[in-house]
Protein backbone atom coordinates (compact mmCIF):
# COMPACT_ATOMS: atom_id res chain seq x y z
CA UNK A 1 0.00 0.00 0.00
CA UNK A 2 1.31 3.44 -0.81
CA UNK A 3 2.19 5.69 2.08
CA UNK A 4 -0.05 8.69 2.35
CA UNK A 5 1.46 11.92 1.08
CA UNK A 6 1.93 14.78 3.52
CA UNK A 7 -0.46 17.61 2.91
CA UNK A 8 1.22 20.59 1.27
CA UNK A 9 -0.21 24.05 1.69
CA UNK A 10 -0.07 25.87 -1.61
CA UNK A 11 1.32 29.41 -1.46
CA UNK A 12 -1.09 32.17 -2.39
CA UNK A 13 -0.80 33.53 -5.89
CA UNK A 14 1.45 36.56 -5.99
CA UNK A 15 0.40 39.43 -8.28
CA UNK A 16 2.79 39.56 -11.20
CA UNK A 17 4.74 42.76 -11.70
CA UNK A 18 4.45 44.40 -15.08
CA UNK A 19 7.21 44.02 -17.64
CA UNK A 20 8.09 47.66 -17.08
CA UNK A 21 8.69 46.98 -13.40
CA UNK A 22 10.79 43.96 -14.26
CA UNK A 23 12.86 46.01 -16.67
CA UNK A 24 13.42 48.63 -14.01
CA UNK A 25 14.62 45.97 -11.57
CA UNK A 26 16.71 43.99 -14.06
CA UNK A 27 19.84 44.79 -16.05
CA UNK A 28 19.31 47.22 -18.90
CA UNK A 29 20.84 44.87 -21.47
CA UNK A 30 18.44 41.98 -20.76
CA UNK A 31 15.99 41.42 -23.65
CA UNK A 32 12.30 41.92 -22.88
CA UNK A 33 11.41 38.29 -23.52
CA UNK A 34 14.04 37.26 -20.96
CA UNK A 35 12.38 39.57 -18.43
CA UNK A 36 9.04 37.89 -19.10
CA UNK A 37 10.71 34.48 -18.86
CA UNK A 38 12.02 35.48 -15.42
CA UNK A 39 8.54 36.53 -14.27
CA UNK A 40 7.01 33.29 -15.56
CA UNK A 41 9.73 31.25 -13.86
CA UNK A 42 8.89 33.07 -10.64
CA UNK A 43 5.25 31.96 -11.00
CA UNK A 44 6.46 28.37 -11.43
CA UNK A 45 8.76 28.64 -8.43
CA UNK A 46 6.05 30.11 -6.18
CA UNK A 47 3.63 27.31 -7.08
CA UNK A 48 1.12 29.44 -8.95
CA UNK A 49 1.34 26.98 -11.86
CA UNK A 50 1.72 23.38 -10.69
CA UNK A 51 3.47 20.53 -12.60
CA UNK A 52 1.16 19.21 -15.29
CA UNK A 53 -1.14 22.26 -15.16
CA UNK A 54 -2.25 24.28 -18.19
CA UNK A 55 -0.80 27.78 -18.05
CA UNK A 56 -2.75 30.87 -19.24
CA UNK A 57 -2.95 31.53 -22.97
CA UNK A 58 -0.44 33.73 -24.77
CA UNK A 59 -3.15 36.39 -25.10
CA UNK A 60 -3.88 36.36 -21.36
CA UNK A 61 -0.20 36.42 -20.47
CA UNK A 62 0.42 39.30 -22.86
CA UNK A 63 -2.36 41.27 -21.15
CA UNK A 64 -1.02 40.35 -17.71
CA UNK A 65 2.54 41.48 -18.44
CA UNK A 66 1.53 44.31 -20.81
CA UNK A 67 3.67 43.07 -23.69
CA UNK A 68 2.98 41.67 -27.15
CA UNK A 69 1.94 38.07 -27.76
CA UNK A 70 5.11 37.65 -29.81
CA UNK A 71 7.22 38.48 -26.75
CA UNK A 72 5.25 36.01 -24.62
CA UNK A 73 5.61 33.34 -27.30
CA UNK A 74 9.39 33.81 -27.36
CA UNK A 75 9.49 33.53 -23.56
CA UNK A 76 7.46 30.33 -23.66
CA UNK A 77 9.77 28.93 -26.35
CA UNK A 78 12.74 29.60 -24.06
CA UNK A 79 11.03 27.92 -21.09
CA UNK A 80 10.13 24.92 -23.26
CA UNK A 81 13.77 24.68 -24.38
CA UNK A 82 14.70 24.56 -20.68
CA UNK A 83 12.18 21.71 -20.15
CA UNK A 84 10.09 23.86 -17.80
CA UNK A 85 7.06 24.01 -20.11
CA UNK A 86 5.65 21.58 -22.68
CA UNK A 87 3.61 22.60 -25.74
CA UNK A 88 0.82 20.24 -26.81
CA UNK A 89 -0.63 20.79 -30.26
CA UNK A 90 -4.24 21.92 -30.08
CA UNK A 91 -4.32 21.80 -26.27
CA UNK A 92 -2.06 24.60 -25.05
CA UNK A 93 1.09 24.91 -22.97
CA UNK A 94 1.55 22.92 -19.76
CA UNK A 95 4.00 22.95 -16.89
CA UNK A 96 6.50 20.16 -17.51
CA UNK A 97 6.51 17.24 -15.13
CA UNK A 98 8.92 14.37 -14.61
CA UNK A 99 6.01 12.05 -15.41
CA UNK A 100 6.26 13.18 -19.06
CA UNK A 101 7.65 10.34 -21.15
CA UNK A 102 10.18 12.58 -22.91
CA UNK A 103 11.26 14.24 -19.65
CA UNK A 104 11.39 11.44 -17.08
CA UNK A 105 14.54 9.81 -18.50
CA UNK A 106 16.38 12.97 -19.61
CA UNK A 107 18.81 12.70 -16.68
CA UNK A 108 19.56 9.02 -17.37
CA UNK A 109 22.31 9.04 -19.99
CA UNK A 110 23.48 5.43 -19.93
CA UNK A 111 22.51 3.59 -23.11
CA UNK A 112 23.03 -0.06 -24.13
CA UNK A 113 25.45 -0.80 -26.95
CA UNK A 114 22.65 -2.72 -28.67
CA UNK A 115 20.03 -0.12 -29.74
CA UNK A 116 17.32 -2.81 -29.73
CA UNK A 117 17.74 -3.07 -25.95
CA UNK A 118 17.32 0.65 -25.27
CA UNK A 119 13.73 0.63 -23.95
CA UNK A 120 13.47 2.50 -20.60
CA UNK A 121 11.07 -0.18 -19.40
CA UNK A 122 13.95 -2.66 -19.30
CA UNK A 123 15.38 -0.83 -16.27
CA UNK A 124 14.82 -2.35 -12.83
CA UNK A 125 15.67 -0.68 -9.52
CA UNK A 126 16.38 -1.90 -6.01
CA UNK A 127 16.64 0.43 -3.05
CA UNK A 128 19.29 -0.91 -0.70
CA UNK A 129 19.15 1.73 2.00
CA UNK A 130 17.51 5.02 2.95
CA UNK A 131 18.73 6.66 6.15
CA UNK A 132 18.72 10.06 7.80
CA UNK A 133 22.07 11.25 9.11
CA UNK A 134 24.40 14.19 9.34
CA UNK A 135 26.01 14.84 5.97
CA UNK A 136 29.81 14.81 5.70
CA UNK A 137 31.26 18.32 5.45
CA UNK A 138 32.00 18.04 1.71
CA UNK A 139 28.42 17.01 0.89
CA UNK A 140 26.91 19.56 3.25
CA UNK A 141 28.88 22.27 1.46
CA UNK A 142 27.69 21.09 -1.96
CA UNK A 143 24.05 21.05 -0.82
CA UNK A 144 24.44 24.38 1.03
CA UNK A 145 23.47 22.82 4.36
CA UNK A 146 24.39 24.25 7.73
CA UNK A 147 26.75 22.38 10.04
CA UNK A 148 24.01 20.58 12.02
CA UNK A 149 21.50 20.07 9.19
CA UNK A 150 20.46 16.48 8.53
CA UNK A 151 20.57 14.77 5.17
CA UNK A 152 18.99 11.64 3.72
CA UNK A 153 21.26 9.11 2.04
CA UNK A 154 19.69 6.73 -0.48
CA UNK A 155 21.59 3.80 -2.00
CA UNK A 156 20.05 2.35 -5.16
CA UNK A 157 21.00 -0.33 -7.67
CA UNK A 158 19.78 -0.10 -11.27
CA UNK A 159 19.75 -3.20 -13.45
CA UNK A 160 18.99 -3.64 -17.15
CA UNK A 161 17.39 -6.97 -18.04
CA UNK A 162 18.54 -8.40 -14.73
CA UNK A 163 22.18 -7.26 -15.02
CA UNK A 164 23.36 -4.65 -12.43
CA UNK A 165 24.64 -1.56 -14.23
CA UNK A 166 24.43 1.50 -11.94
CA UNK A 167 25.11 1.88 -8.21
CA UNK A 168 23.85 5.26 -6.93
CA UNK A 169 24.53 7.00 -3.64
CA UNK A 170 22.10 9.90 -3.39
CA UNK A 171 22.15 12.68 -0.79
CA UNK A 172 19.13 14.93 -0.16
CA UNK A 173 18.42 17.76 2.33
CA UNK A 174 16.30 16.08 5.03
CA UNK A 175 14.24 19.24 5.60
CA UNK A 176 12.84 19.01 2.06
CA UNK A 177 12.12 15.26 2.11
CA UNK A 178 10.47 14.54 5.45
CA UNK A 179 8.95 11.06 5.54
CA UNK A 180 11.04 9.66 2.69
CA UNK A 181 11.75 5.95 3.23
CA UNK A 182 13.08 3.05 1.18
CA UNK A 183 9.58 1.52 1.23
CA UNK A 184 8.06 4.70 -0.11
CA UNK A 185 10.67 4.86 -2.86
CA UNK A 186 10.08 1.22 -3.80
CA UNK A 187 6.30 1.59 -3.85
CA UNK A 188 6.38 4.53 -6.25
CA UNK A 189 6.00 3.22 -9.80
CA UNK A 190 7.26 6.28 -11.69
CA UNK A 191 10.70 7.88 -11.87
CA UNK A 192 12.27 9.02 -8.59
CA UNK A 193 12.20 12.65 -9.68
CA UNK A 194 8.46 12.26 -10.26
CA UNK A 195 8.06 11.25 -6.61
CA UNK A 196 10.12 14.22 -5.45
CA UNK A 197 7.96 16.51 -7.58
CA UNK A 198 4.49 15.15 -6.77
CA UNK A 199 4.85 14.32 -3.07
CA UNK A 200 7.54 16.69 -1.81
CA UNK A 201 7.10 19.66 -4.13
CA UNK A 202 10.75 19.58 -5.23
CA UNK A 203 11.33 19.78 -8.98
CA UNK A 204 14.73 19.11 -10.50
CA UNK A 205 15.37 21.76 -13.14
CA UNK A 206 18.96 21.24 -14.23
CA UNK A 207 22.11 19.41 -13.19
CA UNK A 208 25.88 19.64 -13.38
CA UNK A 209 28.02 16.53 -13.66
CA UNK A 210 31.63 15.51 -13.09
CA UNK A 211 32.75 12.31 -14.82
CA UNK A 212 35.92 10.29 -14.23
CA UNK A 213 37.18 6.72 -14.57
CA UNK A 214 37.61 4.70 -11.36
CA UNK A 215 38.26 1.10 -10.29
CA UNK A 216 35.56 -0.90 -8.48
CA UNK A 217 36.19 -1.25 -4.74
CA UNK A 218 35.10 -4.49 -3.00
CA UNK A 219 31.67 -3.17 -1.93
CA UNK A 220 30.77 -1.77 -5.37
CA UNK A 221 32.16 -4.82 -7.13
CA UNK A 222 29.98 -7.15 -5.03
CA UNK A 223 26.78 -5.20 -5.76
CA UNK A 224 27.52 -4.80 -9.48
CA UNK A 225 28.67 -8.41 -9.88
CA UNK A 226 32.13 -7.39 -11.10
CA UNK A 227 35.67 -8.31 -10.08
CA UNK A 228 37.41 -5.94 -7.69
CA UNK A 229 39.33 -3.35 -9.71
CA UNK A 230 37.00 -3.56 -12.72
CA UNK A 231 36.80 -0.23 -14.62
CA UNK A 232 33.77 1.94 -13.81
CA UNK A 233 32.55 5.35 -14.84
CA UNK A 234 32.05 7.63 -11.83
CA UNK A 235 29.34 10.28 -12.41
CA UNK A 236 28.80 12.91 -9.72
CA UNK A 237 25.67 14.96 -10.33
CA UNK A 238 24.51 18.06 -8.48
CA UNK A 239 20.84 18.70 -9.31
CA UNK A 240 19.23 22.09 -8.81
CA UNK A 241 15.68 23.36 -8.49
CA UNK A 242 14.43 26.88 -9.25
CA UNK A 243 16.89 29.65 -8.47
CA UNK A 244 19.81 27.20 -8.87
CA UNK A 245 19.26 25.89 -5.35
CA UNK A 246 21.04 22.51 -4.97
CA UNK A 247 18.64 19.79 -3.78
CA UNK A 248 20.40 16.53 -4.66
CA UNK A 249 23.95 15.23 -4.84
CA UNK A 250 24.21 11.90 -6.60
CA UNK A 251 27.33 9.80 -6.98
CA UNK A 252 26.84 6.98 -9.45
CA UNK A 253 29.14 4.14 -10.47
CA UNK A 254 28.36 2.94 -13.99
CA UNK A 255 29.38 -0.39 -15.48
CA UNK A 256 30.08 0.24 -19.16
CA UNK A 257 30.83 -3.34 -20.26
CA UNK A 258 27.69 -3.31 -22.43
CA UNK A 259 26.63 0.36 -22.09
CA UNK A 260 27.94 3.82 -22.92
CA UNK A 261 27.32 7.29 -21.52
CA UNK A 262 25.44 9.41 -24.07
CA UNK A 263 25.49 13.19 -24.19
CA UNK A 264 24.32 15.75 -26.73
CA UNK A 265 26.24 18.97 -27.34
CA UNK A 266 24.67 22.02 -28.89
Amino acid sequence: MHASSPARTMPPAVPAPTAAAALAAGPAFSPLYQQIKTLMTRSLQQGEWQPGALIPSEKDLAARFKVSQGTVRKSIDALAADNLLVRRQGKGTFVATHAEEKVQFRFLRLMPDDPDRAEPGAMERRFIDCRRQRAPAELAHALQLRANDAAIQVRRLLSFRGVPVVLDDIWLPAALFKGLTAERLSDYRGPMYGLFESEFGVRMIRAEEKIRAVAADPAAAALLGLPVGAPLLSVERLAMTYGDKPVELRRGLYSTAAHYYRNELS
